[in-house]
């Protein structure tokens, strides 16, 4: 399997048409992005188009914003690190801090993360500050939004969205396996989830 890719700035994102190309989306680390209004509308995108999806890191804590928006009419949602004083940060900073640093997961059944590791328990890499802030966690994974990656705690760090091919979001970055010289077994799956839209096939888990 072959898959060519592009990356575009978020800043360059405030209509369809850079995305009208694509797929599927991934919304990579590294925030704040040059413009968080970018980042949503890429994020929007692949929600309402059905387009594989996949979020890491800051990827993850937009998509949660983009839900909380979008979804629950949360318009105040917003980011702590861009907006210390929002009314609603659902995103907030970590209690501790997990700059280069590395987590045991449990992975819910029946989840694509699980389809995508074979395995319901996992070890994975990060390198962020922020998360999913616990106060708005309940009603942010109440409904299609659902956690499906739980470190010892309880704390959320994968989500996904029922009824869309491939909607994951993850605050680990799968994609740090590379460093090791490994294939991230989520970022195969959501290139295989990628290839399936490419080809005009069902996509399966």
């Amino acid at each position: 399997m072959r898959a060519a890719f592009d990356w575009i700035a978020t800043d360059a994102i405030d209509t369809d048409a850079p995305l009208d190309k694509f797929d599927a989306i991934w919304v990579v680390p590294a925030s704040p992005y040059r413009s968080m209004d970018g980042a949503l509308h890429a994020i929007t995108f692949a929600r309402t188009r059905g387009l594989p999806f996949l979020g890491t890191c800051a990827g993850f804590q937009h998509a949660l914003i983009e839900h909380a928006r979008s979804t629950l009419g949360w318009a105040d949602a917003d980011h702590a690190e861009t907006s210390p004083n929002a009314a609603r940060p659902v995103v907030a900073a970590l209690a501790c801090s997990l700059v280069e640093a590395s987590e045991t997961l449990r992975l819910e059944p029946g989840s694509r993360l699980a389809a995508a590791y074979d395995a319901l328990e996992i070890t994975e890499q990060y390198r962020c500050n922020y998360g999913l802030n616990p106060a708005f966690a309940a009603e942010l994974t109440s409904g299609p939004l659902r956690a499906t990656a739980l470190d010892i705690v309880g704390d959320v760090r994968g989500i996904e969205l029922d009824e869309h091919p491939f909607f994951v979001a993850t605050l680990f970055q799968p994609e740090r396996a590379a460093l090791d010289g490994r294939v991230p077994p989520l970022v195969a799956a959501f290139v295989r989830a990628a290839a399936a839209i490419a080809d005009h096939e069902p996509l399966r888990a």
